[in-house]
């Protein structure tokens, strides 16, 4: 089955690809704009109705405040790094117009499971993305070194907080390629009762 435009909903799921960050150009949603991917991004499975997740916007006049932060962690974290790791820091946090922190908010004192309020973060940012690419906009998930460090997760948050990904959202500056997708007789099973056997 052939998906090549954005007229229905399935087409939208269908043909929505992730962008490299660094070839996002402007413009990015504008603030009405972001307010409805965020709403949208908020229409996710979630047990117990916890919202165990938090976005976290950064304005394009933070950016560089943004990019001291994770230096600043970076340096903390890694005395000796040289001057193109340290470049890559600042390059990161300066990517497309548009950047949402997805946070991991646990409610640690509910009964749900936090594997459970963890899968809630995932699928809420997924939604991010999906409304991204329904605006007409492509965005990129990245996590790399600065979502899994403690200092720079400070800068939006506090523990038990984790930082789910950094969600670049613009106009692509060059078109997307499609990637392999997965051989779905690989990942999809019909379950016998006894044994789950490929489709």
């Amino acid at each position: 089955m052939t998906f090549n435009d954005r007229s229905t909903p399935l087409s939208l799921l269908a043909t929505r690809r992730s962008a490299k960050a660094r070839d996002l150009i402007a413009p990015g949603p504008d603030s009405g704009e972001l307010a409805q991917i965020l709403q949208i991004a908020a229409r996710t499975p979630d047990h117990g109705k916890l919202a165990p997740w938090r976005f976290v916007v950064v304005p394009a006049d933070q950016r560089d405040a943004l990019a001291a932060g994770i230096i600043d962690a970076y340096r903390a974290e890694k005395p000796s790094a040289g001057r193109l790791e340290i470049e890559a820091m600042d390059q990161f946090a300066r990517q497309a117009p548009t950047l949402v922190v997805a946070l991991a908010s646990p409610k640690v004192e509910s009964h749900i499971p936090l594997w459970e309020q963890e899968l809630s973060v995932g699928a809420a940012t997924m939604n991010l993305e999906h409304a991204a690419h329904a605006m007409g906009y492509a965005a990129c998930w990245l996590t790399g070194w600065a979502a899994y460090s403690d200092r720079v997760r400070d800068l939006f948050g506090a523990a038990p907080e984790r930082i789910a990904g950094f969600v670049f959202i613009g106009t692509p500056g060059k078109p997307l390629e499609e990637r392999p997708r997965p051989d779905m007789t690989r990942t999809v099973a019909i379950w016998s009762g006894t044994a789950a056997k490929g489709i």
